[in-house]
């Protein structure tokens, strides 16, 4: 295991958890996904560990998530990265995440109270994209916002179960998918629910 790798996991196992959480915070401690209001979960930890590495950051990442939710991942990815620039549709969910990770101290995080299948066009292109809602298929305007080079994790699939995708870029512009897990996430409400 790299270096890299193992700094995310030292610094993901002293994130606490609860913090992210308005409820429920004794039970912050389980590995299962938590609900967070609004029809909305706080992500299973060992899952958004596994998402947050297959994503490779690197210090100079620009990051686009969609669904920002309770900040959780979100808190994650601006560690590791040198921006993260987050969608969330829900405006309760948007305001308090935004209030939490302000007094927590992150200022590399840009937030949009919009649909968040369709990116955030203005600072395309990303060089990695996580979106945290599973979608019924990859939206077009994601896969256009991806840098060469970049990488895509997505859950894809009915409601159900989904398959979590890995989509990566090549330098010449050339797709290329793996199945990472089988996963159930909330519905990615817009265009592509």
């Amino acid at each position: 295991m790299n270096r890299r790798k193992k700094e995310i996991i030292a610094y993901f196992n002293d994130l606490d958890r609860s913090f992210f959480m308005d409820s429920n915070k004794e039970l912050a401690g389980l590995d299962q996904a938590l609900p967070i209001g609004h029809d909305q979960t706080i992500s299973q930890p060992s899952l958004v560990l596994e998402m947050t590495l297959a994503l490779d950051l690197l210090p100079d990442s620009k990051v686009l998530e969609i669904g920002t939710g309770s900040g959780f991942q979100t808190a994650l990815l601006a560690a590791f990265s040198e921006s993260v620039y987050t969608v969330e549709r829900i405006e309760p969910l948007h305001t308090r995440a935004k209030e939490r990770l302000a007094k927590a101290g992150y200022d590399n995080i840009h937030f949009k109270l919009d649909d968040g299948s369709l990116g955030w066009e203005e600072y395309a292109p990303y060089d990695r994209i996580m979106v945290t809602a599973a979608a019924s298929e990859v939206p077009k305007e994601l896969i256009d916002q991806l840098n060469a080079g970049g990488k895509i994790i997505i859950p894809v699939g009915g409601p159900m179960m989904q398959e979590l995708l890995l989509i990566e870029k090549s330098e010449t512009g050339v797709f290329s998918t793996t199945v990472l897990n089988h996963v159930v996430f909330v519905r990615l409400k817009g265009k592509y629910d």
